[in-house]
């Protein structure tokens, strides 16, 4: 039996929020945010979350570390660049409430965490994990050859039993084209055990109308366990052929809707793990989803956790 642990690939930035003329600095990242939410809701359960990506040796980078470790985040797989920094964005909020986002990570650490490991290498640290988790923005910020070496290692892990989670947050902006991004997702989600989609972004990247199509698509490519994000409608839970539609808690207040997908994964992912069917399952991660979304910033307070 291999020990209940987790493995989150991906990229944190730091970020810059606009305030006044000044700039508040934190920071940010879709799968870093899941890492967060996951280790909160499952910190007593004897699960051990690993986030896995590339940072520098600059303050910022060791900052991350401190803040996830603090967060009982096992930071041990993170690989220190010498000559490279993290990514960095920054956040302008136009009056009526619209924010822009502005990016400077081309030559990000996380770009190249892999590159110095070879495919058995990294195979053999990724096969300690029970389930590993990325979004198609792990993959995204990824130079090519580091995409596929993440491929060829991940089908070895999965060939050995380790399950994969895959959400496939689409950023078309991050990909070289949309057709080397549908490309890559369908041979991920070929080794995908649990399929996070967000329809509006496989409207997005396929152009699909209707969710039926975009669960098709998966149960084609082999995926036994899917669930359809739908915001603040119903959310779609498919596994082994049974069907469920969760309806979404009710929120009368949202203040800011950051990491509200990142945050359902969390949710859905901790009961998953401890053994919960995808119906209790999905219930924990829109009552996760409908906390975050009534603070501002994609991380809320810890007192304010739902109680898993």
């Amino acid at each position: 039996m291999k020990p209940n642990r987790v493995a989150i690939i991906g990229e944190c930035m730091v970020e810059l929020q606009k305030s006044g003329d000044l700039y508040k600095q934190t920071f940010g990242g879709d799968t870093l945010n899941t890492a967060i939410y996951l280790s909160r809701l499952t910190k007593n359960s004897g699960i051990q979350i690993s986030y896995l990506t590339g940072l520098g040796k600059d303050p910022f980078s060791h900052s991350m570390i401190n803040a996830w470790n603090k967060e009982g985040i096992d930071t041990t797989g993170v690989r220190i660049s010498q000559d490279k920094l993290p990514g960095m964005y920054a956040i302008e909020t136009a009056p009526d409430g619209e924010r822009s986002f502005y990016y400077w990570r081309n030559d990000a650490a996380a770009k190249y965490w892999i590159r110095d490991s070879s495919i058995v290498e990294l195979a053999q640290e990724l096969s300690q994990y029970q389930l590993v988790y990325l979004s198609g923005i792990s993959l995204a910020i990824l130079t090519p050859d580091c995409r596929e070496k993440l491929y060829d290692a991940l089908l070895l892990c999965h060939e050995d039993g380790v399950k994969i989670a895959f959400d496939n947050n689409y950023r078309p902006a991050l990909w070289e084209s949309s057709d080397i991004a549908k490309k890559t997702y369908l041979q991920f989600m070929h080794i995908t055990d649990i399929a996070f989609l967000t329809f509006d972004d496989e409207v997005m990247l396929y152009g699909d109308s209707k969710e039926s199509q975009a669960i098709e698509r998966a149960e084609r490519l082999g995926i036994k366990e899917i669930v359809i994000k739908r915001g603040s409608e119903p959310c779609i839970a498919i596994k082994a052929g049974d069907r469920f539609e969760i309806p979404a808690t009710k929120v009368a207040n949202v203040v800011d809707t950051t990491a509200a997908g990142d945050s359902f994964s969390a949710g859905y992912l901790a009961k998953r793990l401890l053994g919960a069917d995808p119906e209790a399952s999905a219930q924990l991660a829109h009552r996760v989803a409908g906390t975050v979304i009534q603070y501002r910033g994609a991380i809320i307070p810890q007192d304010a956790m739902p109680q898993i």
